[in-house]
């Protein structure tokens, strides 16, 4: 029989345990915990699970983790490869709730996600809600910058929670834009909660909403047109290739919850993307600067979309390495306006032998009390899919 049990809030101790332990032939842990007897066995995750597998029904084991077998835990993990007549669950106090606690904030005002020992995380669960709780390790701080980049820090207030339960506990809010890493002891544990005090905007934006050069901008209907070709699904990386004003990057953040790197060479241009990426509160995105041609070379990122809505004749003759970044079952969605471009990139793809299909999209808008007739330019859509393993051909 195994019993899985948190350690709850503190030191790498037994104390929190509220039930008696001399009862179980083994007690399993990892290296952290101070407690030393014959019977305790200090195992890695692989360890311990390959010894429950093997002597769950041989031994009464008591496998304790930290904080809360239910709350980010190998626990439940575990837990799930055996026969449930053979475990049990004792649940203890976790990091999130003992935040909740001493901060006064309801469960449901909060969500959570976790960098700890991981570079990714679920945009979905990060910002969205009135907190975002971050499970953390020594990375975590400078990841959290890197995804905040295009934020003021009036824009959140961020509170850490430093060694909970322990005798040097500390609860205290700081700038972590600006956080000075040497501040902290970041080996040891610690947890964020983040709020949130801007207002989220409508996930659907108006033109007027971007900063633009000469309303350089992919306008709203076929923004929504391009962006549900694209088959966007959350935490995909999309590239924006000549983003202009960025609206549709940001738009796909705001309405999927994507990861974006936008590429624009005009400078200008650059400057009210930068704006743009601020005021509509983008996270973890990248503005390159300069000829896509040139940095497309440096990057080691897989994007599972790309949209080409700029860039010029350069950019073009590119297709094929795009394509060829671009990860299995990816999309790369091309936007043409001139016949001329069209006829290129046709040809450049027919020479490349990548398949495509492509729409051609007339839209009229009518304004104003007259209902004044507002033609756009005709607007030319070419679709590739990848498919999967191709890009090991």
């Amino acid at each position: 029989m195994v019993t899985i049990a948190g350690n709850g809030m503190g030191d790498y101790t037994f104390t929190n345990l509220d039930f008696d332990i001399s009862r179980f032939d083994k007690i399993i842990c990892d290296s952290n915990f101070k407690e030393e007897a014959s019977n305790i066995l200090k195992l890695k995750y692989k360890e311990a699970k390959e010894y429950l597998l093997e002597n769950y029904d041989k031994e009464e084991i008591l496998y304790v983790v930290t904080g809360s077998p239910l709350f980010f835990s190998a626990g439940t993990i575990i837990a799930k490869n055996l026969p449930k007549e053979k475990v049990k669950i004792i649940n203890n106090t976790s990091s999130k709730t003992y935040m909740l606690e001493k901060l006064f904030i309801n469960e449901t005002d909060i969500d959570t996600i976790s960098l700890h020992g991981r570079v990714d995380f679920d945009l979905e669960n990060f910002l969205q809600n009135k907190y975002t709780f971050v499970l953390c390790d020594k990375f975590t701080i400078a990841r959290l910058k890197t995804a905040l980049s295009f934020f003021n820090s009036s824009s959140i207030t961020t509170t850490i929670g430093y060694k909970l339960g322990f005798v040097d506990e500390k609860i205290e809010e700081i700038d972590l834009l600006n956080f000075d890493e040497k501040s902290f002891d970041l080996s040891q544990p610690f947890v964020l909660l983040i709020k949130k005090e801007f207002e989220s905007k409508n996930i659907i934006s108006e033109d007027v909403e971007f900063e633009t050069e000469r309303g350089m901008i992919t306008k709203k209907y076929k923004r929504q047109l391009t962006l549900q070709n694209l088959d966007l699904e959350p935490n995909n990386l999309l590239w924006d290739i000549g983003a202009g004003s960025g609206s549709c990057a940001i738009e796909a953040y705001k309405r999927y919850k994507v990861k974006t790197t936008l590429f624009e060479k005009n400078e200008t241009r650059a400057e009210f993307i930068k704006q743009n990426l601020i005021n509509h509160h983008v996270v973890n995105t990248k503005l390159l600067v300069g000829e896509a041609q040139d940095i497309l070379p440096t990057l080691e990122e897989t994007p599972q979309r790309i949209f080409v809505g700029g860039g010029g004749v350069e950019v073009i003759k590119q297709l094929p390495i795009l394509y060829k970044k671009l990860d299995e079952n990816g999309i790369m969605l091309i936007n043409a306006i001139t016949l001329k471009h069209l006829n290129l990139m046709l040809t450049v793809l027919n020479e490349a032998k990548i398949e495509y299909e492509i729409h051609s999209i007339s839209l009229t808008t009518y304004k104003g009390k007259l209902d004044l007739v507002e033609p756009e330019r005709q607007l030319f859509q070419i679709k590739i899919k990848k498919k999967i393993n191709e890009s090991k051909i």
